[in-house]
């Protein structure tokens, strides 16, 4: 099957996909400031540079998006059926550069939790898991 866009307008298309500040990160930070919380966002220092960190805590958060990080649930799972080789390498290199990234960071010491896409659908759910996370004690700290 052949795009349905000429090559300029799927190009168009896919540099207005966003890498900061998306939707579901926005409702995630959203839902901290309603909890109280303080954090920074996009940390270049940290492995991964997490959407948001909480220092003191010694807590990184990722927002993933279901289909972009390759989740089980019924969106991440779908595989686009034109230039299908090209999304199954993407997303594996994804998935593997996001395994990294919380490997490193818990070598560092961080606890490290993954948000996705599809549970920002529960709003209470979040909430809760949250609320859990924000009370939970800071990791051990350990050197850089």
């Amino acid at each position: 099957m052949t795009d349905v866009y000429p090559p300029e307008k799927r190009s168009a298309v896919m540099r207005r996909v966003k890498g900061k500040n998306t939707t579901p990160e926005l409702l995630v930070r959203k839902a901290l400031t309603a909890l109280g919380a303080r954090y920074r966002l996009n940390r270049k220092d940290l492995p991964g540079s997490p959407d948001i960190v909480m220092p003191g805590r010694r807590l990184a958060i990722f927002v993933h998006g279901c289909f972009w990080h390759g989740h089980d649930c019924a969106r991440g799972s779908r595989v686009p059926k034109a230039n299908r080789d090209y999304w199954v390498g993407k997303v594996a290199r994804n998935k593997a550069r996001d395994g990294v990234a919380v490997e490193a960071l818990g070598a560092r010491g961080w606890r490290v939790e993954t948000i996705w896409e599809c549970d920002l659908k529960d709003a209470p759910a979040l909430r809760d898991r949250l609320a859990r996370l924000l009370a939970s004690p800071p990791s051990p700290t350990r050197s850089p």
